[in-house]
């Protein structure tokens, strides 16, 4: 394993000797010769291949599961983990967080309805009673794997809607065609354990960790424009922030 991924120990390096190997096996990974859902050899038979000790290799594979490039199975070994979609939070869809960064994502609309609004939805949209809402399902997939199931409810004074436009281009996108212009979010992230219909739709064992985000968007004259329910694939998925002391 050691000669196929090329990596070499320096030992007339400063740098530590378990953290040349983190080196080597990262470079691997972002490279893609050591692809997604790839096993390791075991921790003596790699130790023995760069001629190190078992306890400094143990140390760099330690390291390379806690920064979660590496996961531990029982009864299968190591394994490089499926990459992730870091998503930064700032007030964009995650259509175009993905295009932006080069992936290709697909959307599959599951539901669609124009409908009357329910009191919950009327209060979170700031809309007068008897007001029509857009009311859809959609699973969001990236490299044909599902990734996002989202459920979303948009005031219908904006722009029209259809099955096949929200298939074709992200929500904000059709939204902002329509002339708004987003000024912020409030935003809840959580976690949920998969139930039955959720871990079937994003092809995920039932009870396995999903990322949860609720958000209601705002647009720059006050409107209260969307509001929805996502969850996401844990292991394919995180959100990125900075955090500033003021």
């Amino acid at each position: 394993m050691a000669n196929n991924l090329g990596l070499s120990i320096d030992r007339s390096s400063p740098v530590p000797l378990y953290h040349q190997v983190v080196q080597g096996i990262e470079a691997a990974i972002h490279s893609g010769v050591l692809e997604p859902g790839s096993r390791l050899d075991n921790e003596i038979d790699l130790a023995a291949q760069l001629n190190l000790s078992r306890p400094t290799m143990r140390k760099a594979m330690d390291e390379l599961v806690r920064s979660g490039l590496l996961v531990r199975k029982r009864g299968v070994g190591t394994q490089v983990v499926s990459s992730q979609v870091r998503r930064p939070l700032e007030l964009s869809s995650l259509y175009d967080d993905l295009t932006n960064n080069g992936k290709k994502p697909t959307t599959e609309v599951l539901s669609f309805s124009h409908i009357e609004a329910d009191d919950a939805t009327l209060a979170i949209l700031q809309l007068p009673a008897g007001s029509k809402v857009y009311h859809f399902t959609r699973l969001r997939k990236v490299g044909g794997k599902p990734l996002a199931l989202m459920e979303n409810w948009v005031r219908d004074d904006i722009a029209s809607m259809d099955e096949a436009t929200l298939s074709a281009e992200g929500l904000y996108s059709i939204l902002r065609r329509g002339g708004v212009n987003f000024r912020l979010a409030t935003q809840r992230i959580g976690a949920v354990t998969a139930n039955e219909y959720q871990a079937s739709m994003l092809d995920a064992a039932e009870g396995s960790a999903l990322v949860t985000m609720e958000r209601t968007a705002v647009d720059d004259t006050g409107r209260h424009i969307e509001t929805g329910h996502h969850v996401y694939r844990a292991d394919s998925y995180s959100f990125e922030m900075t955090l500033v002391q003021r």
